[in-house]
């Protein structure tokens, strides 16, 4: 159980490899397909060795072999016999338990072989469960904070310290399961800040405009960061710029992703004063730690219903490209981005956050 950047995906393909040069048949598992091509190039640009890139197989002169396979298709291990098989980033595989109980845990069997699961936690899930399993026959278990990387500068780790939300820092980087795997806020949190609509004027607004099956949400908060101001509605896009425009007169921010774009326009022309935020996985990530900041710190109320109820399921997993943040399938997350609009346009304004976009 490692922090994020501890190295364990480097470790685990020179483990590999030291298997390989013996002769023996390595089985090496990641969530995805997309990251077992990229541990794939990995190795391949160190070993001069015949490989077959569709297959994700590389071949040693001594009958070795490291071959790739994904957590989504475990059933092509079956039939099949290893030495070690290594199951990287092991919390993100789907249905780990029925994958190692029926698919890998039997291709072990003819050579006695070895597994071993490496991964960042995930909230307490079946990994942690094998984690757990240290002191038993054939099993034993490490775990390594990110700050256990002789080749990290501290300080990184520091910085990411200072602007993740600690439930989050304490999970990718310290390696201690939360209990709440996915949410961001954190549920403690979250009941912590609710509290009844604010009666004071609003400072500053944050729109999530409508996408599809989506509602457009309007969310004021007051000069204390309470919520003062809130709406949630499907209308057309004449109606919905005229609601805008009938809002009190103070700093307007609105998704201009995609359809906001032209609303944005139309407004700005009608002297409204309106800016907007294009969504990027970047922006969209500093946008959501900001706000599981002001929630974490308490520097922010809303009122229970709809807000909270998003804000509980809201999830956010990590990926090849960085965080990503969304809710469930079957579920909404408007409030969430309109809320965190808000809270950025207010933490601008008033010059009191660190999360800001030019």
């Amino acid at each position: 159980m490692c922090g994020r950047r501890f190295g364990k995906s480097e470790l685990s393909q020179i483990l590999s490899v030291a298997y390989a040069v013996k002769g023996l048949s390595v089985a090496y598992i990641t969530p995805t397909y997309g990251l077992a091509k990229v541990f794939f190039a990995k190795l391949t640009e160190s070993l001069e060795l015949p490989k077959n890139k569709s297959d994700l197989k590389i071949d040693f002169p001594n009958g070795g072999q490291v071959e790739f396979f994904t957590g989504e298709r475990l059933d092509n291990l079956r039939g099949r016999k290893f030495h070690l098989v290594i199951i990287d980033e092991a919390s993100f595989i789907p249905e780990l338990e029925s994958g190692w109980q029926n698919s890998i845990r039997p291709t072990l069997t003819d050579y006695k072989g070895k597994a071993i699961f490496l991964s960042t936690p995930r909230g307490k899930n079946y990994f942690y469960s094998l984690f757990m399993k240290a002191g038993e026959n054939d099993w034993a278990s490490f775990k390594f904070t990110s700050y256990d990387n002789p080749y990290i500068d501290p300080q990184e780790i520091d910085e990411a310290r200072m602007q993740l939300p600690n439930v989050v820092f304490e999970q990718e980087y310290m390696a201690n399961p939360s209990e709440n795997s996915a949410n961001p806020f954190g549920n403690k949190f979250i009941q912590d800040c609710t509290k009844p609509m604010s009666n004071q004027p609003v400072v500053a607004f944050g729109i999530d405009l409508a996408k599809s099956v989506d509602h457009t949400v309007i969310i004021g908060l007051d000069n204390n960061g309470n919520v003062a101001y809130f709406d949630r509605y499907q209308m057309d896009w004449h109606n919905t710029k005229e609601n805008i425009k009938r809002l009190p007169r103070c700093p307007i921010l609105v998704d201009s992703t995609g359809v906001g774009d032209p609303i944005l326009e139309d407004l700005q022309r009608e002297g409204i004063a309106i800016e907007g935020l294009k969504f990027t996985s970047s922006s969209k990530q500093q946008l959501m730690e900001g706000l599981a900041t002001a929630i974490q710190q308490g520097r922010i109320g809303f009122p229970e219903g709809a807000i909270t109820n998003e804000l509980q399921v809201f999830e956010y997993q990590f990926t090849a490209n960085g965080v990503k943040y969304s809710a469930p399938s079957g579920f909404h997350d408007d409030c969430v981005m309109a809320l965190a609009l808000a809270w950025n346009n207010y933490s601008m304004k008033r010059g009191n956050g660190r999360y800001s976009f030019v």
